[in-house]
């Protein structure tokens, strides 16, 4: 006697109320994924989005930008090795967004020409964003700000060893404090010769 499959079969109704089954629960899954994926957290202190401070909060934080200066220490040796070549020790990204903008091409560009003239030259990329977000999403979106400018400067001929990309996310904030102003300052990429 052979094996023929399973002991029982079904018949091809039963075949589709189990095919439409999986999709609702497929469709089910997908839309409690989503709604999960759409909870934002609050920040502590931070008042709801429909609270009667909300509206308060919002409207001082749009009228006037808190901006503090973090690290106002002297520039490291790096900073100084770049402003010795005219290059700009950092390079900042509109919102959400790792594209480089076209007016940081020439800064690109310096940084290549430097390291390939120099191959001992080492050069690490710090990616960063501003406080919106979660903490894994700003450190994946400063991972790919850094991994933009690398590729940019390998594909101006700079040897791949010279590089290194890392992600800060925003762990490392430039300016501290809310508003536009300060996000902006925030979302950047430094350079760190070595």
């Amino acid at each position: 006697m052979s094996w023929r499959g399973p002991a029982f079969h079904h018949s091809p109704e039963d075949r589709g109320v189990t095919v439409k089954f999986r999709r609702v629960s497929l469709a089910t899954a997908l839309v409690a994924a989503a709604w999960l994926a759409g909870c934002a957290s609050t920040r502590v202190g931070e008042p709801a989005a429909g609270s009667a401070t909300a509206g308060t909060a919002s409207s001082q934080q749009s009228a006037q930008s808190q901006v503090t200066t973090v690290d106002a220490g002297s520039p490291n040796a790096s900073s100084l090795a770049a402003a010795e070549q005219g290059l700009a020790p950092v390079i900042y990204f509109d919102f959400d967004s790792s594209l480089i903008r076209p007016e940081y091409h020439g800064t690109i560009d310096g940084y290549a020409k430097l390291l390939r003239n120099d191959r001992q030259r080492r050069l690490t990329i710090e990616g960063h964003a501003d406080e919106r977000g979660s903490h894994e999403y700003n450190l994946a979106l400063g991972q790919r700000r850094a991994e933009a400018v690398r590729k940019a400067l390998q594909l101006l001929a700079v040897n791949d060893d010279q590089l290194e990309a890392i992600s800060y996310g925003e762990e490392r904030p430039a300016v501290q404090g809310t508003g536009e102003e300060v996000w902006s300052k925030n979302r950047r990429a430094e350079f760190r010769l070595q």
